[in-house]
């Protein structure tokens, strides 16, 4: 296997590519913001892992672009942390550049069930390919890829997939279909006309390498123009790095030095993309009124020399022209008339479709939430039912199913950022109001702080407890008590309007 230093030896140059990610609007979600003709897809399977079972082990098999390598990772989920430690160990990779000269490390990356994609931290090789890497992350469910990138701050991994996580006979999960979820293509790395053209020193880092590369990546993509804030950050930093390269100071130092160049460099890359894409979207908005205005404006210029025309042949003919010209009149006003209803009505379409549209989300999430949990549409909103048997009785600890169920649950609400979450504990009026009121305050509280580890915004979530207030059914039997016994979600916004069928 090629060391590093033998792979800097036997190349007395390497072309760096200096292209960035082309923005086409979106959530943060790093791939939303690059256009589809940039982006690959592939489909993975993913592993639920069971919280609190102790760690497990799961294979990275290789893929053809890699046939030496190997790996495996350790996973395990803390009942308590509620996040997943994950330590990879991988043999026999490929120095990057091997696969291309544009690739530069390897980046382990987590991929989930909806197929949302997190760049967990850079591999490091020594000079047999081996390296190690240890991570959290707050999926419990989860496919691991390693992917060659051209350095450690990408945001989307690229197509070139050298192992992806595999499940043993003796792994504790179980498998989940993950949606396809994006690479970008090798084409938008490789070589530009006017590429950078640098000379590799085996005594200096590759994380310096790594930074050059990425503020020019920046640079190319206009951040200098377009994040100058940023952008800027990443020219000191690149500076403070040179420096301290020149200065021959410890190479600790300077690798720290350079990986926050190529963050700040990724960040203004990023940025800018994002700005060009909303000046795009204005400059077109903004030629599209111009047109409109020219072609209203030559209109109204043709029907002035049509009117003109009408009242110099009402002059010559007096009297039969001014009959005309009331006829004219009349069809004039009925136009206009007409015109106003039809911009009526147009006006009346548009809020109908909009409504439409909230009301086809909100059948959506009442039909996705179902799948999880019992779900009902109210006037408050769509009301997702935890019963009683998701808790140990007489306390607040949410058990494994609770768990996995309010993990699916976040998945579906996190691709809806708008969304309100109330969540409201009740209980059944069996013991004192005093202590019905804690443990259903309790159990809201747990709902609460388990969403919010599944990456939910706590800004948009309340918890409240009702006690024995507002049953549902008869506590005198224990059927009624058992239904009384509950936490409900209530989910709202104006996204998804008024509740399904109701009057408008």
């Amino acid at each position: 296997m090629t060391s590093r230093k033998q792979w800097f030896t036997s190349l007395k140059s390497i072309v760096f590519v200096c292209i960035a990610i082309v923005a086409a609007g979106g959530q943060d979600q790093a791939s939303s913001s690059i256009p589809a003709s940039a982006l690959t897809t592939k489909t993975v399977q993913a592993i639920g892992y069971e919280v609190g079972a102790g760690s497990t082990k799961v294979d990275l098999k290789n893929t053809e672009l890699a046939p030496n390598a190997a790996g495996d990772a350790k996973v395990e989920i803390k009942s308590k942390a509620g996040r997943a430690s994950v330590d990879v160990s991988v043999k026999g990779l490929p120095v990057a550049s091997n696969l291309g000269t544009e690739f530069m490390t390897y980046v382990v990356w987590v991929v989930t069930p909806e197929g949302r994609s997190g760049n967990t931290g850079e591999l490091l090789l020594n000079k047999n390919g081996d390296g190690k890497l240890s991570a959290t992350t707050p999926a419990q469910t989860f496919s691991l890829i390693v992917t060659a990138e051209p350095y450690f701050a990408v945001r989307t991994p690229s197509e070139m997939v050298v192992l992806q996580s595999q499940m043993r006979k003796d792994t504790k999960g179980k498998m989940f279909p993950v949606s396809e979820y994006k690479l970008m293509k090798r084409a938008q790395y490789q070589k530009m006309e006017n590429p950078l053209a640098l000379t590799l020193d085996p005594s200096i880092p590759l994380e310096v390498y790594e930074a050059r590369n990425a503020v020019e990546v920046a640079k190319s993509r206009a951040a200098d123009k377009y994040a100058p804030e940023v952008y800027s950050k990443a020219e000191a930093s690149l500076k403070i790095m040179e420096n301290s390269l020149a200065g021959k100071v410890d190479k600790g130092t300077i690798a720290m030095n350079a990986r926050q160049t190529a963050q700040f460099a990724e960040d203004a890359r990023a940025l800018s993309v994002q700005r060009q894409e909303q000046e795009r979207i204005v400059q077109e908005r903004e030629a599209a009124a111009a047109k409109a205005k020219a072609q209203a404006e030559a209109k109204a210029a043709e029907e002035a020399a049509e009117a003109k025309r009408r009242s110099d042949e009402a002059a010559a003919e007096a009297k039969r022209k001014s009959d005309e010209a009331a006829a004219e009149a009349k069809r004039k006003s009925d136009a206009e008339i007409a015109a106003r209803e039809a911009a009526r009505k147009l006006a009346e379409d548009q809020k109908a479709a909009a409504e439409r549209e909230k009301q086809e989300l909100r059948a959506k999430l009442l039909e996705q939430f179902n799948r999880v949990l019992p779900t009902i549409d109210s006037d408050r909103g769509l009301v997702v039912n935890m019963g009683d048997v998701l808790f140990d009785t007489g306390k607040a600890d949410l058990r494994q199913q609770a768990q996995l169920a309010l993990a699916r649950l976040s998945g579906i609400v996190l691709n809806y950022p708008s969304l309100r979450l109330s969540i409201e504990g009740y209980t059944d009026s069996t013991g004192t109001p005093e202590f019905n009121q804690t443990l259903s305050e309790k159990r809201a509280g747990s709902v609460h702080d388990f969403l919010v580890t599944q990456g939910l915004n706590a800004d948009t979530l309340t918890a409240k407890g009702f006690g024995i207030n507002n049953p549902v059914a008869d506590n005198k039997t224990a059927e009624g008590r058992q239904k009384n016994r509950r936490v409900e979600i209530v989910v709202s916004g104006e996204v998804i309007g008024t509740q399904i069928g109701a009057g408008k």
